[in-house]
């Protein structure tokens, strides 16, 4: 199979967590852990119950920290200690996946719903970190989570992007319709990628490394 066309391409925006590193890293199974947690304790709730209300808020505020602050007032420094105080040894380096997105021409950023601390973590334990100009975080968007297009628009601005010739990789699919709203080419990762039929969806992939490795680059002067 021929790889995406992505010669217009020169900003290449990626999602952190279940993006950089597989979804089997069980990363983010310790973290929604600690939120059932953080939601238990702050609201009185039994842990089925605070599961529940957890998973609501996701669903209707797009992050879990989004509903807690709508509803409850939690502090978002409070709540982002506590749930991304967690081991990072899940992870593991993957040299197949830094060595494609090196070779990408042009600027590479990630843009996450996480803070820049757990960021960092995160890129650090992966060997990704000096790999990418910035991380757009849950802070520099005023704790408005993607999807909203607000944050995009936020995220566009403070990075001078031109949505024409950015690609964004998400592992969930609703993050994606607002890029692809904006005009930006759009490529759904994960386990289940290739199921997906949304409209918005430009590209799907199992593995990212070699959907980045595959794809027809813009050519760069030696």
């Amino acid at each position: 199979m021929s790889g995406a066309d992505l010669t217009h391409i020169d900003t290449w925006l990626f999602d952190l967590d279940n993006t950089l590193y597989p979804p089997e890293a069980e990363l983010m199974s310790l973290i929604e852990q600690r939120m059932t947690r953080f939601v238990e304790h702050q609201t009185g709730l039994s842990r089925e119950d605070a599961f529940a209300l957890q998973k609501k808020y996701l669903h209707e505020h797009g992050t879990t920290l989004a509903g807690l602050m709508a509803h409850h007032g939690v502090d978002p420094e409070a709540f982002l200690n506590e749930v991304h105080d967690v081991s990072m040894a899940g992870l593991t380096p993957n040299a197949e996946l830094r060595d494609a997105i090196a070779a990408l021409p042009g600027r590479r950023l990630v843009f996450t719903n996480g803070d820049k601390a757990h960021a960092d973590r995160v890129l650090q334990a992966l060997n990704l970190a000096n790999l990418f100009e910035a991380v757009f975080h849950i802070a520099l968007a005023d704790y408005i989570p993607k999807p909203h297009p607000q944050t995009f628009r936020r995220m566009i601005q403070a990075h001078d992007i031109e949505p024409s010739r950015t690609v964004f990789v998400e592992d969930t699919a609703r993050n994606l319709m607002p890029a692809f709203d904006l005009g930006m080419t759009t490529v759904l990762f994960g386990p289940q990628a290739l199921r997906n039929r949304d409209p918005f969806v430009h590209h799907r992939t199992e593995n990212l490394a070699a959907f980045l490795k595959a794809a027809h680059v813009k050519e760069t002067r030696s």
